[in-house]
């Protein structure tokens, strides 16, 4: 046996969660490793989209640029009926977060992109073809013994705290006791990855093909792929269905031949609708899919883990060096299980519109959403209501401040000091930071003694004062207007830990809270081959 160095932090998993997490430790200037069983990234596609919010994280490591380049966004989303005629047809409107508000991916790009992110920083180790057998808590750390499956030896490494984002079946999750609950759809269904070889019409587009008699997903993923995903229905052989004969049964009846695709993989899957019990057990968090699994109705999945992963991280940090008390982790559960249960419950009203085969109940759903749409700003109601859901804690750590506590504060396009034209998160720099408009409120020195920036924000039309930026949409003014707020402050993860009004003191930081000074700038990677 041989025993290491400690870790501040061990990653168990080196997926989406995993990956993104060990760029906001590495960031840091944490002492991170990352233990993975497999030699290399999967090079299969299994999420097929993220949405704006996700990109914000990746943007604050240095990695938005890059990744869009890899992806597509901007198509309309299509409902149709078993005729192939549209009920709902529309396209996803941003929220704000200063990314495309939905972009299909292909993963094992993603995947590529967020490991060569992780290779900036010489305080990550990764250790590959390790598995983790075994974790111990301790009041002080926690103990790990790891096989090395390469030499089939075995090794002690020890850690201050770990993040299991080791997936749905996930081995830490079961050493720790901690339930899994909830239940999974007897319903199996075939996802079919595909090579595009021929463009067809429509290529470019997701389609949800609500057919009473097959219902399916059709869905673009770049880089010249494309995923079908149908059921197999219950008087079906699931051998059989996955074969390639049936698969283009059913492909060549969507007008797809072997001209247009090579078939790269077809894999037989069941929906989950899982959380686990607790997601923190002392000194180890559960996160991603080891904390709670969807289905796949809002391409919500992959994106849920990096939300845990950008909650959890800065909070870490903040604990391991001093700068915030030990208690503030338990916050990260309280905050982050609200909205994936939301999520969720979201995505199993999609899924229900979807897969619905009462002849009666297919009839008037077709007809009511044909109505529906029709109303005036009815699509942005129904963005609002049954898609992703706003970016917002209702409770966890979080101070007063009438409406704006616990929101993320939007990213305009904003002129900075200098007048260049950059993202309100890169003139922030993941920082704590006091966000006002007119003058600095009292109260505002309590934060800036301890580390806090301070960013004064005029509109489009006011008058240019020193040292402020434009936001020259009126993008963010308005938004603070609208939570009567004319004074926040945000934390590390760009979201409003408290807020006043004209007039009003700023609320004071909270017990514990110290040396709030902002990490050091990223090099991003820009440039780089798809996988």
């Amino acid at each position: 046996m041989t025993k290491s160095p400690a870790y501040d932090v061990a990653i168990i998993g080196y997926g989406p969660t995993g990956a993104t997490a060990a760029n906001l430790l590495g960031r840091l200037g944490l002492k991170v490793v990352v233990i993975e069983r497999d030699p290399d990234i999967y090079l299969r596609a299994r999420a097929i989209s993220i949405d704006e919010e996700v990109m914000r994280v990746w943007q604050s490591v240095g990695l938005s640029d890059r990744l869009q380049q890899d992806m597509l966004h901007g198509q309309p989303i299509a409902f149709v009926d078993a005729k192939g005629k549209p009920f709902i047809e529309w396209t996803i409107k941003p929220q704000g977060s200063g990314h495309p508000p939905q972009q299909f991916i292909y993963q094992p790009a993603v995947d590529t992109v967020l490991r060569e992110g992780v290779e900036r920083f010489a305080n990550v180790e990764l250790l590959l073809e390790h598995e983790c057998l075994r974790v111990l808590n301790k009041s002080d750390e926690v103990e790990l013994m790891l096989a090395d499956l390469r030499t089939d030896t075995f090794k002690r490494i020890r850690a201050g705290y770990v993040i299991a984002a080791d997936g749905g079946s996930s081995p830490t999750r079961g050493q720790l006791g901690i339930g899994y609950d909830g239940k999974t759809f007897a319903e199996r269904w075939i996802v079919i990855d595909t090579k595009v070889h021929k463009i067809w019409d429509a290529h470019d587009r997701l389609r949800f093909h609500c057919n009473p008699d097959r219902p399916m997903v059709d869905c673009p993923t770049p880089l010249m792929h494309h995923r079908w995903e149908f059921p197999i229905r219950a008087d079906e052989d699931e051998a059989k269905m996955s074969s390639h004969a049936e698969i283009w049964k059913i492909l060549n009846a969507q007008g797809i031949t072997e001209e247009n695709v090579e078939i790269l993989r077809a894999v037989v899957y069941s929906h989950h609708v899982r959380f686990a019990d607790r997601w923190r057990a002392g000194r180890i968090f559960l996160a991603g899919d080891a904390a709670h699994a969807m289905p796949p109705w809002l391409g919500q999945g992959m994106s849920a883990g990096v939300r845990d992963a950008a909650n959890l991280c800065w909070k870490l940090a903040a604990v391991i060096g001093g700068q915030a008390p030990e208690s503030v982790l338990d916050s990260y559960q309280a905050e982050r299980m609200p909205h994936v249960k939301e999520v969720t419950r979201r995505a199993v009203f999609v899924g229900r519109v979807i897969k619905e085969r009462r002849g009666l109940l297919v009839t008037a759903r077709d007809h009511a959403f044909r109505q529906f749409i029709r109303v005036p700003g009815a699509m942005t109601l129904f963005q609002k209501l049954w898609w992703i859901p706003d970016a917002r804690y209702g409770e966890g750590f979080l101070g007063t401040g009438r409406g704006a506590a616990g929101w993320q504060l939007p990213q305009p396009t904003v002129t900075d000091t200098d007048g260049a034209t950059v993202r309100f998160d890169d003139v922030v720099g993941s920082q704590w930071a006091v966000v006002y408009t007119g003058a600095l409120p009292a109260g505002a020195d309590a934060w800036t003694r301890l580390g806090a920036s301070t960013i004064r924000v005029d509109g489009p039309g006011s008058p240019s004062a020193a040292g402020a930026i434009r936001d020259t949409s009126g993008t963010l003014t308005k938004w603070l207007r609208g939570k009567n707020a004319t004074a926040v402050v945000i934390r590390p993860d760009g979201f409003v830990y408290t807020a006043t009004t004209s007039g009003q003191p700023l609320p004071p930081p909270p017990a514990g809270l110290a040396d709030l000074t902002a990490p050091p700038a990223i090099q991003p990677i820009t440039t780089g081959a798809s996988a």
